[in-house]
């Protein structure tokens, strides 16, 4: 029988008390932003983008918290949790109990971007072309994140490289009831499911009860983290220097492929919210994407606007 990897990563970089501290997802965050604001100013340095590399800071920041931030909060509040905000608006405040819906953060970065480029008189294809390269980077660091905290993992598997994730006990009562009444027996004081999660990063015993009892699954946080991250990251990067495309184009690549590659990877993961017919959530919500892109695409072949980085062709 394999030996199994059990989930034992601490969501926490620094816990400076229980429940307190810096966070590997808030530094996914950060890190994300660092990142793409460094390569967005590489592109804008050669040309490759309408917006000043002197400009690309201000852009980043502002996106990060109006675009990201608060477009991905809200998207989480309405696409996946809304009945509970109904009931309890200040929930969407409460953002350090998590969600954030990428679907809604791409959402808001349209919107951002559109009144940014209005507001300095900027081309809204040219400035959205070159976020959308550097925006896997985003969705990589963040599903990482996701695996360090052990959260939206996948369905049972007997492959070798499967997971076993402490934190399916939050989500499946009879298990947390079985592991509950085999963690007392080993010590008292293991006597709630978050008792047992902590308990398995340092007490040999309950990680072997875990074991026994935790069923293997798929990693669909690396599964994403290498398609929507990796894979998206390295055909856009491609488009942007090596093939000379118009404005629009790539916007509408990205958000083609992006639907494509999520509607893939959730074949893997355990669903976080109710089905709409045959799709998860968030397959549901890639659809649009899909004909959004393909009106970013027509727009830019039809308008054949391009940046001053690529030769034009000729009429």
């Amino acid at each position: 029988m394999l030996a199994f990897y059990l989930h034992t990563l601490s969501p926490f970089i620094w816990e400076i008390r229980p429940g307190f501290g810096l966070r590997w997802y808030g530094f996914a965050y950060v890190l994300a932003f660092a990142v793409g604001y460094w390569l967005y100013t590489w592109l804008s340095k050669r040309g490759y983008s309408e917006l000043p590399p002197e400009k690309v800071g201000d852009f980043i920041t502002w996106g990060a918290v109006f675009g990201v931030m608060l477009g991905g909060r809200l998207g989480h509040m309405l696409f996946y949790d809304f009945n509970a905000w109904r009931h309890d608006p200040l929930l969407f405040f409460r953002v350090w109990e998590g969600g954030m819906a990428s679907h809604g953060g791409m959402i808001g970065l349209i919107l951002f971007t559109l009144f940014y480029a209005r507001k300095h008189r900027l081309s809204w294809t040219s400035i959205g072309d070159n976020l959308c390269v550097v925006a896997p980077v985003g969705l990589f660091f963040g599903r990482v994140a996701n695996f360090i905290n052990g959260e939206l993992y996948g369905h049972p598997t007997t492959v070798s490289w499967a997971v076993q994730f402490p934190k399916e006990l939050l989500d499946e009562r009879a298990l947390a009831e079985r592991a509950l009444d085999a963690s007392v027996q080993i010590d008292s004081h293991y006597d709630t499911v978050g008792a047992i999660i902590d308990a398995s990063r340092h007490d040999p015993r309950i990680v072997e009860m875990l074991r026994t009892l935790l069923p293997p699954r798929h990693p669909s946080q690396i599964y994403e983290a290498c398609l929507e991250g990796l894979v998206l990251f390295c055909a856009l990067w491609f488009l942007r220097t090596k093939v000379r495309v118009p404005r629009g184009v790539i916007t509408g690549a990205f958000f083609v492929l992006y639907a494509l590659l999520r509607i893939f990877g959730e074949i893997f993961r355990v669903p976080d919210a109710p089905l709409t017919g045959p799709f998860t959530r968030g397959q549901f919500l890639s659809l649009f994407f899909v004909a959004i892109g393909a009106a970013f695409i027509v727009w830019g072949v039809r308008t054949r606007q391009y940046e001053r980085a690529i030769k034009q062709p000729a009429r």
